[in-house]
């Protein structure tokens, strides 16, 4: 039996974000960067290249994102790669309910889409490959490590739990005291203020560059101000959010930092380009 995982918009809102965040930085690089620039050029690309390579992986492994049972397995299929879980590995099945407070350890998300290795607070470390991970999922405990699937028909874990011989067990996270479960970074309002403002100056940047970069005479470098911008800004939400979860005033930092630098920019561009 094959079962897949709750239908999302992830795969189509990702491949959205993909071409245009690394379309847009692999050309600017290109654009901004000349024939006397061919070391700084080279040095941006790799990284960039190796990012892209990371990301279509990852975006290929939700095109072949399933779960199936087979007389002696449950098997989690991703991408190339299968994992079997025998029946006899399950030491428990769990049933988690509600919004968990997760954090990445080595990971990738997005709305609709998440894998990757994870801790979810109140429950341990767990190896997701799903979707729809807000609406709670299936927590498995097995010798072969812990597993979170997100399966869209809700009679599999109760096919899981019979095959390993286990009864369901289930979760609430809206039960778990807070300081067990911890803050949830989404539930802190100074965090999504300062998220919401690194996306706020970043668009404004965007825009700006946008409306008045062409013909302007400015020099092409302040195109690559944008892209570096832009790198910045998804390296510093995926480290603002593992380090929210130590130190809630280190994420905090991060953010900030971010404001801070694509706000410099700006300033840069708009004493480049004249109105």
């Amino acid at each position: 039996m094959k079962y897949y995982p709750g239908k999302s918009y992830g795969i189509l809102f990702g491949l959205i974000m993909g071409v245009l965040v690394f379309g847009f930085c692999l050309w600017g690089i290109g654009y901004s960067l000349g024939e006397d620039d061919e070391v700084l050029k080279v040095m941006l690309f790799i990284p960039a290249y190796f990012f892209l390579g990371i990301y279509i992986i990852v975006l290929l492994g939700s095109l072949n994102l399933s779960y199936r049972i087979n007389e002696n397995n449950l098997i989690i299929k991703w991408g190339i790669m299968s994992i079997k879980i025998p029946w006899d590995k399950i030491d428990s099945v769990v049933k988690v309910k509600g919004r968990t407070n997760l954090f990445s350890i080595l990971g990738v998300s997005w709305p609709g889409y998440i894998v990757g290795l994870y801790t979810a607070k109140g429950l341990g470390p767990v190896r997701i490959y799903g979707t729809r991970i807000k609406e709670g999922f299936i927590y498995l405990k097995t010798g072969k490590g812990y597993f979170g699937i997100t399966p869209e028909d809700n009679e599999i874990i109760d096919i899981i739990a019979s095959k390993a011989g286990k009864s369901v067990e289930t979760v609430d996270m809206q039960e778990i005291p807070e300081e067990i479960k911890g803050t949830s970074m989404q539930e802190d309002n100074f965090y999504r203020i300062l998220l919401a403002l690194n996306i706020i100056f970043l668009l404004v940047f965007s825009l700006y560059l946008a409306f008045f970069f062409p013909g302007s005479g400015a020099p092409r470098f302040i195109i690559l101000l944008l892209v570096l911008a832009i790198a910045l800004f998804f390296f510093n939400i995926g480290n603002a959010g593992r380090l929210f979860q130590f130190s809630s005033q280190g994420g905090y930092i991060l953010l900030v930092i971010g404001i801070a630098v694509t706000g410099i920019f700006l300033i840069l561009s708009l004493s480049e380009i004249s109105l």
